[in-house]
């Protein structure tokens, strides 16, 4: 009997440590995928936020982008209220100067972090202090700082703007400007068929295009010709000519001005001028007479 006592001792024994061991393990396999090292000796610290949105245990904490924790603890503080207690693990090795600030960084996915803003200082933290907490404005705040004013201003003017709009498309100018444009579409596609119909006749033109080249390629070669044959003309004999006939008309012309000249004489002399018409004169009386008394001067003779 007594050793089926101390046999069954023994399993309620085994069965206990089997079990302790294995929540031994689970215990550290939580806090492995937790991100936190139990055998990795560490200090903590207190931050205290208004408002920790997107910040989850485990998260890290960051001294110049490196990880020096991680968030071992967030609880809320009901004697507090309005604030929540977030505990940071961090480093042993590393030393927090009194000053520095526990600032929650929000990226643009929304997961949070605690970035370690270390003060310029000589003196140290005490393990368990808490940190100053501070909460940066976010994209989002900024936009609503800065941006919503600019739009609120803006929406009085997109107003007057549709309005101004909405007058101008029920403006009846504007229905007679688009009802002119469809006129001017429709006498523009009429155009476009006209000459499309207009470039059809095309061929013929050519064809008396191509006739009229032809005549002008004769025409040149006509030309061609007379240009050669200008060519051989004995042009400088004519101008001598052209020259000695010149001088001749020109000899000829100081003779009629000379008065003394015999040609110059009779143009320039008046008495010779006078005995001309006296003599003319008496050929036309002698003539006269001749028709009223013939017999006088023609005598005929019968045999």
């Amino acid at each position: 009997m007594i050793l089926i006592m101390k046999k069954i001792f023994r399993k309620e024994i085994l069965i206990g440590l089997i079990v302790l061991v294995a929540l031994a393990v689970l215990f550290v396999g939580i806090d492995f995928l937790k991100g936190v090292n139990i055998f990795k000796a560490a200090n903590y610290y207190y931050a205290t936020f208004d408002n920790v949105a997107g910040l989850a245990q485990s998260a890290p904490v960051t001294v110049n982008g490196f990880k020096v924790g991680l968030v071992r603890d967030i609880s809320y503080e009901y004697d507090n209220p309005g604030h929540v207690l977030v505990e940071l693990s961090l480093d042993r090795n590393l030393k927090v100067p009194q000053g520095t600030k526990a600032v929650l960084a929000t990226d643009l996915l929304g997961t949070a972090s605690i970035m370690l803003d270390m003060a310029p200082n000589k003196n140290y933290h005490n393990v368990g202090d808490h940190l100053i907490a501070e909460v940066p404005k976010g994209m989002m705040d900024n936009v609503t700082d800065n941006l919503m004013p600019s739009v609120t201003a803006m929406i009085p003017k997109v107003d007057s703007l549709l309005t101004s709009i909405n007058a101008l498309v029920g403006s009846p100018a504007v229905l007679n400007s688009v009802q002119r444009l469809d006129a001017i579409t429709a006498n523009l596609e009429q155009s476009t068929r006209q000459l499309n119909a207009l470039m059809a006749t095309l061929p013929p033109i050519t064809s008396d295009i191509k006739g009229i080249t032809g005549n002008f390629n004769t025409a040149s070669a006509d030309l061609a010709q007379l240009t050669t044959n200008l060519k051989d003309v004995p042009v400088d004999s004519i101008t001598a000519n052209l020259n000695a006939l010149t001088a001749n008309l020109a000899d000829l012309s100081n003779q009629l001005k000379n008065p003394d000249s015999t040609l110059g004489m009779l143009m320039n002399d008046p008495q010779l001028y006078n005995n001309l018409n006296s003599t003319v004169a008496s050929l036309d009386s002698l003539f006269v007479d001749i028709k009223r008394n013939p017999k006088r001067y023609i005598s005929i003779k019968l045999l």
